[in-house]
């Protein structure tokens, strides 16, 4: 550490996931530049996890029942000490620097009205080009290769990008506080990620940026796959009033190559014909909501 004041609070959540949990604490000790406080909220702790934190000294909070991350995320913000809010997985392994990379990136902006993510690396194929994949070292804990991710995770080509949502990102607290955080009706928590991203933007975020080099293992979806899911994507369109894919291909323009001139632009044109669909769509999930109701009337 090259000093003893914390930079970021770094939000954890997780879910009987202990071995992946020490592993991501494990490398924000030994691969980050800076001092950080670390919250971490343990759902349902059936596995040990919460003993094993307290004999660690990490702050925490404990639920005997799993609320998923939007409530998790949103409890440990009182427990918040620094200016800067970073949400984290609990299935990531940071890579070093991938803090000062951040950090640098926040000090050359003239305000707080950003949205910041690393660049994930993952072992398996992935859709979004914001994702260093594949690159494998390894899909468990079991089987994760650490020195030879430390001896290759720079070489591996990438670019800074558009379209910041999913973890770790980083956001200022007050921020954070004016968007009241991640919304609770996307409990247990997807499409949380899009949602939190279109707040920001309808209160005037414009700069959603990933970084390329803060860089962080991901092994992917190692809780989420075990949890009953919400059904966000049509949460979102009935929110937002177009879908999330629509929101983060032309509004974020997310994993396209980042360029300062075009923050404020969007692709109008695949908008306009989207917005045209997700209306259609929205109509439709309505008239079958309805129709259901309907039946359950009758």
């Amino acid at each position: 550490m090259v000093q003893d004041k914390q930079i970021f609070s770094i939000l954890i959540p997780t879910w009987n996931n202990l071995d992946y949990l020490k592993l991501c604490l494990k490398s924000i000790r030994k691969n980050s530049t800076f001092n950080h406080q670390v919250l971490v909220y343990v759902n349902e702790s059936s596995d040990g996890t919460a003993e094993w934190l307290e004999e660690q000294g990490y702050e925490y909070i404990s639920n005997k029942e799993n609320v998923g991350v939007c409530q998790a995320l949103n409890a440990l913000r009182t427990k918040v000490t620094t200016d800067y809010i970073l949400y984290m997985n609990d299935d990531m392994y940071v890579c070093p620097e991938w803090d000062k990379v951040l950090w640098e990136e926040i000090q050359r902006l003239p305000d707080n009205k950003f949205f910041l993510s690393a660049t994930l690396i993952q072992p398996r194929p992935f859709f979004c080009k914001s994702v260093i994949a594949p690159a494998n070292f390894g899909e468990s804990v079991e089987s994760f290769r650490e020195q030879d991710l430390l001896e290759n995770y720079r070489s591996l080509p990438h670019y800074d990008w558009f379209g910041s949502t999913w973890p770790p990102n980083v956001v200022h607290k007050e921020i954070w506080d004016l968007v009241g955080g991640y919304s609770l009706e996307f409990s247990p928590g997807m499409y949380s990620d899009p949602d939190f991203s279109a707040k920001l933007w309808m209160v005037g975020i414009r700069l959603f940026k990933g970084l390329s080099d803060s860089r962080v293992y991901h092994f992917e979806s190692v809780s989420t796959g075990r949890v009953k899911k919400n059904n966000g994507s049509l949460q979102f369109l009935m929110k937002w009033g177009i879908t999330s894919a629509s929101f983060m291909r032309n509004v974020l323009k997310r994993g396209e190559p980042f360029r300062e001139d075009e923050i404020e632009k969007v692709h109008e044109l695949a908008l306009q014909k989207d917005i045209t669909r997700s209306r259609l769509k929205k109509m439709l999930s309505m008239f079958k909501k309805s129709g259901q109701a309907k039946m359950l009337w009758e």
